[in-house]
């Protein structure tokens, strides 16, 4: 099975012909507009077999795969109800999209979002999930845009990227990146980002997170290269093969 993840930066309408060179059974898709209301009817066919997010029909969260993998949406819960200890309130979380595949594993697709809370944004966001959902996970894959790295990481918080990473790592849940280039988190050698696509501000935001049974079956993984991709996005795919 081979899974990519690539935030398209909009318009996928116009690029999906790109990212499907890959051609992978799985793709997630970060700003991609939603398939039910467009009017491109090459890229409505080729997203028959999708589930999709989104406050804005122009730029959610898709799960696209082929015709032959089976999707189903999860009911998983994103209202955090607060957290009396901490004095944090009710808060809904996005954008998490949670499926089962072919009735054998979940996957979770991630595009984290600051979604108006300082001191909660993007990581923070996916740790709340974490809390709401992480006795479902403990079999999962999880991939998409962070928008986090450990070089952020705040020492008044318990919800920075080191942080999650520990209490994935609690639970057997990696990520491939750091394990197949033996690099340490803060420390990769392969952006996924070149923020406002300068060259000169690389940084590595996009993971694919999964759990022994998947660690045990990783084949290959591989992030895109600038010169084949910067024209289209920011980001860099994130490509993972498994046996």
């Amino acid at each position: 099975m081979k899974i990519v993840s690539w935030n398209c930066s909009g318009a996928f309408r116009n690029k999906f012909q790109f990212i499907q060179e890959l051609d992978a059974d799985i793709y997630v898709i970060q700003e991609c507009e939603n398939p039910r209301t467009t009017k491109n009817s090459e890229y409505n066919e080729w997203t028959s077999n999708h589930l999709w997010i989104g406050d804005n029909k122009n730029k959610g969260l898709g799960i696209f795969a082929k015709e032959n993998i089976r999707l189903q949406k999860l009911n998983w819960t994103n209202i955090f109800a607060g957290h009396m200890k901490f004095s944090i309130p009710e808060h809904e979380v996005k954008y998490f999209l949670p499926c089962l595949v072919n009735n054998s594993f979940p996957l979770l697709a991630v595009w984290t979002h600051k979604n108006n809370s300082d001191a909660f944004g993007y990581i923070g966001q996916f740790w709340k999930y974490l809390q709401l959902n992480k006795d479902k996970l403990q079999d999962s894959i999880i991939v998409g845009d962070f928008n986090s790295n450990v070089i952020w990481d705040k020492w008044d918080r318990w919800w920075n990227h080191s942080n999650v990473i520990s209490e994935l790592n609690a639970i057997g849940i990696e990520s491939l990146y750091h394990l197949f280039a033996q690099e340490d988190q803060g420390r990769e050698t392969h952006p996924t980002l070149y923020f406002q696509r300068k060259k000169e501000k690389p940084y590595h935001i996009d993971y694919v997170f999964a759990s022994e049974r998947w660690i045990s079956r990783l084949q290959y993984l591989e992030i895109g290269k600038l010169e084949n991709w910067l024209e289209l996005s920011d980001h860099m795919p994130i490509k993972a093969i498994f046996k």
